[in-house]
């Protein structure tokens, strides 16, 4: 009997801390990068901005007029109704985190990229406060 709750005494000490180490307790992507908050205006003029890579190259938005838009992607139609803004944050900073064979860049990291150009090398496509624009839209698009 003392064996038995050594046994599962060890067990669940060990649980504990490798469930410590492997899922960290604070999720970075639950909260704004900035102090300012999100601009729903400004967001739409960043997912148009063809200079930084527009959103509109890959997706379609219905209730846009823009001509061109994106078929590679899924649609953003509704997708604040889809997704939080934690889960948008995540999908935009680096949809790499949830899909290793994605196509979609990482907006806001500039880690194991290839054939980046040398101007663009170490620099990230969106600036955090950008970022958080562009989430305010999309969450602005409800089913």
């Amino acid at each position: 009997m003392l064996l038995n709750f050594k046994l599962y005494f060890f067990s669940l000490l060990a649980a504990m801390l490798l469930g410590n180490l492997l899922w960290p307790k604070e999720n970075l992507y639950a909260k704004a990068l900035t102090i300012q908050p999100g601009n729903p205006e400004r967001g739409l003029k960043v997912i148009r901005d063809g200079s930084k890579t527009s959103c509109l190259i890959c997706h379609s938005i219905s209730q846009l007029p823009d001509r061109n838009q994106g078929q590679l992607g899924p649609t953003l139609n509704g997708v604040g109704s889809k997704f939080t803004e934690e889960e948008l944050r995540l999908r935009i900073t680096d949809a790499r985190k949830i899909n290793k064979n994605t196509i979609m860049p990482p907006y806001l990291s500039d880690k194991d990229l290839f054939r980046v150009a040398p101007k663009w090398q170490g620099k990230t496509i969106y600036q955090p406060q950008e970022l958080e624009d562009v989430i305010s839209f999309l969450l602005s698009l409800k089913i």
